[in-house]
């Protein structure tokens, strides 16, 4: 059975991603500091990276002007044409493919040095199954991050009631409270997939001046970066 949900497909196939002060306006304002998180923990430049997940394109093309050769992939198919539009038009060179990261993964294990998977666990109906499927993909060696939203009364609060409601700042109906991973469960999967977990750090967001940053407070989004030990 497919780790794939239709619903979630459906609310980022038609949008509207390169429009930074459109629906999706928020990722493009905490895009810097996601990259600010990762360049600190690994070299990007020719690197072999796979960004999961990728929707229109925002991390992919963020990886590809850092010089490193890019896949990205969704189960999207109109966001993926607009990905693959943005990345012609920019001279970028990234291959983009329809396709779920467990049926990627049966032909390219251990093939990819950089994983990143962004703001996606928390629209699947298995995470865990994303998180093995990107082990295996992943290089002895190699890096991996994620990214989701803790499963706190804070970010019920803010990040979906306020959020998509009083600020509108995300698409109405965008996140399910009860997808929601917290960090313990987050680096229990990933160490039981052979990653072992490096650092966990809060992203915060001010939606009035359209600042991220960096913070210890992992109560609402966070990041993980991971490696997977070599043999």
């Amino acid at each position: 059975m497919s780790n794939v949900s239709n619903e979630e497909i459906q609310k980022f196939n038609d949008q509207d991603w390169w429009n930074t002060e459109g629906e999706l306006k928020t990722l493009h304002d905490i895009n810097p500091t996601r990259f600010e998180f990762m360049e600190d923990c690994v070299e990007l430049a020719g690197k072999k990276a796979l960004d999961i997940g990728c929707g229109g394109g925002i991390i992919s093309e963020g990886l590809a002007h850092r010089h490193a050769k890019v896949t990205g992939i969704d189960m999207a198919p109109n966001a993926i044409e607009v990905a693959n539009h943005h990345a012609k038009s920019h001279h970028l060179e990234i291959d983009y493919q329809v396709i779920t990261a467990e049926e990627f993964a049966k032909d390219h294990i251990e093939k990819f040095d950089v994983i990143t998977c962004l703001e996606m666990l928390e629209h699947v109906p298995t995470p865990s199954s994303v998180i093995k499927a990107a082990s295996d993909m992943l290089k002895p060696g190699g890096s991996i991050f994620f990214s989701t939203i803790n499963r706190t009364f804070k970010a019920k609060s803010l990040a979906v009631f306020a959020a998509e409601n009083v600020l509108r700042i995300v698409p109405k109906g965008t996140h399910d409270y009860n997808k929601f991973i917290t960090p313990l469960e987050l680096y229990e999967m990933c160490e039981a997939y052979g990653l072992t977990v490096k650092r966990i750090q809060g992203m915060s967001y001010n939606p009035f001046n359209r600042v991220a940053g960096l913070t210890d407070d992992v109560s609402m989004n966070y990041l993980v970066y991971a490696t997977k030990d070599r043999i």
